[in-house]
């Protein structure tokens, strides 16, 4: 990690995901109103009360550095340039979970430097878990306010390696990735929880051969990276982040544990 000062901000990032997530949780399990963006993803009214408490609280906090924001990119567009450190925001990250009725969504943020995202915090509005780097690596705390543990990834196990995927992921792709990876089990599971659930070692393994977009792996990556995981691209290379020129789209990735 490039600076362990800035690692520490995920405590601050920590707070804010959890205002965010109380703001959130109302609208969970409701008749919420519904609308599509233009790539058919769903946006909701959590997604943008969520948002307006998050951008104002950084703006508050960091005033000096500036945010992406999945809701606000949506409907104005990305940057076309960007300095070499900013917030990348999802307000709600799995919004076909929660627009379904399912746990499975988060609230994330994370901080670039440099093309490397060096803080994250993510939380679960529906358990009330929160997961954020510290220079130290990952804390989690099971609820707003409660106690905090460290989480570590685990080594990669011997034999039945557990690989997280996603609800809409065909048979025949998940065989061919199973051959490709080395896991024996599987789980599907939506949003950046599956990042946070290999960081705290409970799965090993999530390869993503498909479109994402920063804001949704920056936080999930930082926390992994900070659990001692891996997050590359399928080679092992480098993953980046701040591709103002690709509208800030991810390429594959393979999200590892120890």
């Amino acid at each position: 990690m490039s600076n362990p000062n800035l690692a520490d901000m995920g405590r601050d990032l920590a707070a804010i995901v959890e205002a965010a997530s109380q703001v959130i949780l109302p609208f969970w399990r409701t008749e919420l109103d519904v609308v599509r963006k233009a790539d058919e993803s769903p946006v909701t009214e959590a997604d943008r009360a969520g948002e307006r408490l998050i951008l104002a609280r950084l703006a508050e906090r960091f005033p000096e550095i500036p945010a992406i924001s999945e809701e606000h990119a949506s409907e104005f567009g990305t940057p076309d340039a960007i300095g070499p450190r900013f917030f990348l925001v999802d307000p709600v990250d799995g919004t076909k979970a929660f627009v379904r009725g399912d746990p499975n969504f988060t609230v994330n943020i994370g901080l670039i430097d440099n093309g490397a995202p060096v803080a994250g915090a993510i939380c679960a509005p529906a358990t009330g878990e929160v997961w954020f780097t510290t220079a130290s690596g990952v804390l989690k705390r099971e609820a707003p306010g409660g106690a905090e543990t460290a989480v570590r990834a685990r080594p990669w196990p011997r034999g039945r390696a557990l690989a997280l995927v996603s609800h809409t992921m065909k048979e025949e792709r998940a065989a061919e990735l199973a051959a490709e990876y080395g896991f024996d089990l599987r789980a599907p599971m939506d949003s950046s929880i599956k990042l946070v659930r290999i960081a705290e070692g409970a799965a090993d393994i999530y390869p993503r051969h498909g479109p994402t977009m920063e804001w949704d792996t920056a936080a999930g990556h930082a926390i992994l990276t900070a659990a001692g995981g891996k997050f590359t691209t399928p080679d092992g290379g480098a993953f980046t982040y701040g591709k103002a020129d690709q509208g800030f789209r991810n390429g594959w990735f393979v999200a590892r544990g120890g």
